[in-house]
């Protein structure tokens, strides 16, 4: 009979995986729901600080159209399998705010994005702003799974709360 690991990481060494992967990644898949309830997940590139992803998008985007009518959201970072115990990633859950140019949080936000992309993608974004905003996320909670934690004794699905 094979025993499962099942201890728990202390919070702050399963925040530090957690935003080890943030910022050894840029790609997540953001699900939505539409008006009518139906799901809707997207790729999206981000930019992590601490624990907010951050993302570009048209405003018309039905992503953002989305979002604005049901900020909730899902998204889902994960890192290349290279085998079946190499399964490393989190499930986020939380809420999404949208943020265009003027919008109070802006810059604050923007100055995450900015110094990451290049000067014809940063002057396309500015060029139009009316076309153009950020994607907050916000995670109250993050599901973490790696494999590889089993090794030591711990749990391969850990969840670290925010809120």
């Amino acid at each position: 009979m094979t025993i499962k690991p099942t201890r728990t990481l202390e919070p702050d060494r399963l925040a530090e995986r957690v935003l080890n992967l943030f910022a050894s990644l840029n790609m997540c898949v953001l699900a939505t729901s539409d008006p009518d309830g139906a799901p809707h997940a997207t790729p999206v590139r981000y930019f992590s600080r601490d624990f907010t992803l951050v993302f570009t998008a048209l405003g018309s985007s039905p992503k953002i159209r989305n979002l604005r009518a049901d900020p909730r959201i899902s998204a889902g970072v994960f890192a290349p399998l290279a085998g079946p115990e190499s399964s490393r990633g989190a499930q986020l859950f939380g809420t999404a705010r949208v943020l265009a140019p003027g919008d109070p949080g802006f810059d604050e936000h923007w100055a995450i994005v900015s110094p990451r992309i290049d000067e014809a993608e940063r002057a396309s974004f500015l060029a139009d702003p009316s076309r153009c905003v950020l994607g907050v996320i916000s995670p109250d909670r993050i599901v973490y799974t790696d494999h590889w934690l089993k090794r030591d004794g711990y749990a391969p699905r850990q969840t670290l709360k925010l809120s």
